[in-house]
């Protein structure tokens, strides 16, 4: 077989290939991308129509965790707390956790402690739209498993289908970047399907793989060992051994002891959280110089008991790896890049959804056609 017809083979087992595993995975493609491109802008659409989520910013100190924790357990004493979060000076503060098997958020005034609202996470349309996204409302590990795999799989299409619109001769080039639209309407549809794919291909990518990480570890891990080179960095790895630390009393709640010392410690972010899971675990603290924008993060770690301060992690102090780790979220859904970014993640989240629904056009033309 002369070099010629390998390449005409192997085009035709790549073409097969995309073919049968786009139709395989199209509906997941569809779903998980028509849902990211509605959740991008979510945080600004409920800020429109959410009052709660803005207060007026106050040249005074928080309320401390604890009050927020003892008026939602007042209001409903079966509730159950998971942490406690500050969002931004100009943002409500809320706690989080579960009321009958249910999660909700409890939003209070930051400044005065005034409750506000609270919400249902399960009611909640864009908590919907992100379950949906994750694990398409199925059962979460067999959910985020179909997920994992479509997307693996769209990685492929991507792949595949550059190969498969690549020019014979770069003088073609030019005519395969544009769409003939005084064509008929299975051409046009072509020409949208191959161009669409090529140009927002590497955005698509980088979504694609981002979102691996939420699905699989090993993903995660991938990400950290290759921006460090392979290199280990054992403090990123806070030992949490809380046996270590000494067992004096603490004077005052654990919680407000850890929100206290963390505000000191870095006076000027945005956005706080303190967290307890329970009393063989650390209390875990957070700090974000951003409000809504979860990376840049420091945390400091304290004894559940004694509030005694255990470990204190810089977000400077941390490796380059790490940081990128924590960047996911942010460079997923383009919230790192600001506007720009949430824009560009909008329409190349859109513009996936396109792509299956453009395929299976021409696979359904050529079917009927053959059978003409």
């Amino acid at each position: 077989m002369n070099k010629k017809k390998k390449k005409v083979s192997f085009k035709k087992w790549i073409g097969r290939l995309h073919l049968w595993l786009g139709l395989l995975s199209g509906i997941v493609v569809f779903i998980v991308a028509i849902t990211g491109c509605i959740y991008v802008f979510h945080d600004e659409i409920k800020d429109i129509t959410r009052d709660h989520r803005l207060v007026e910013a106050q040249n005074s100190e928080y309320v401390l965790p604890s009050s927020f924790i003892t008026s939602a357990e007042a209001l409903y004493p079966d509730f159950k707390t998971d942490f406690v979060m500050y969002q931004g000076r100009n943002r409500s503060a809320f706690v989080y956790g579960e009321l009958e098997k249910e999660p909700f958020y409890f939003y209070f005034d930051p400044y005065t402690g005034e409750y506000l609202a609270k919400e249902n996470l399960h009611e909640d349309f864009f908590h919907i739209v992100e379950e949906l996204h994750m694990y398409l409302l199925l059962p979460e590990e067999f959910g985020k498993q179909v997920v994992g795999i479509s997307t693996i799989i769209f990685v492929f299409m991507l792949i595949s289908g550059i190969i498969l619109w690549w020019p014979k001769k770069r003088k073609h080039l030019k005519k395969k970047l544009q769409v003939k639209w005084n064509a008929k309407w299975r051409r046009i549809n072509y020409d949208l399907h191959s161009s669409i794919g090529l140009y927002i291909s590497s955005i698509a990518l980088i979504l694609a793989l981002t979102g691996l990480t939420f699905v699989y570890s090993w993903m995660q891990d991938v990400i950290y060992e290759t921006v460090n080179l392979g290199e280990e960095y054992p403090s990123d790895r806070i030992e949490q051994d809380i046996k270590q630390t000494s067992a004096k009393t603490s004077k005052g709640n654990v919680l407000d002891i850890a929100f206290i010392k963390t505000t000191e410690k870095f006076p000027d972010q945005e956005m706080y959280f303190v967290w307890k899971q329970n009393d063989s675990i650390p209390i875990i603290s957070g700090a974000y110089p951003e409000a809504l924008n979860y990376h840049g993060q420091s945390n400091l770690y304290f004894h559940p008991e004694t509030g005694e301060l255990i470990a204190t992690q810089n977000y400077a102090d941390k490796s380059a790896g790490l940081q990128f780790q924590e960047l996911n979220y942010g460079i997923h859904t383009g919230q790192y890049f600001g506007l720009l970014g949430k824009i560009l993640a909008f329409f190349a989240s859109l513009f996936v959804a396109v792509l299956p629904v453009s395929g299976f056009l021409i696979w359904w033309g050529r079917k009927r056609k053959s059978r003409k």
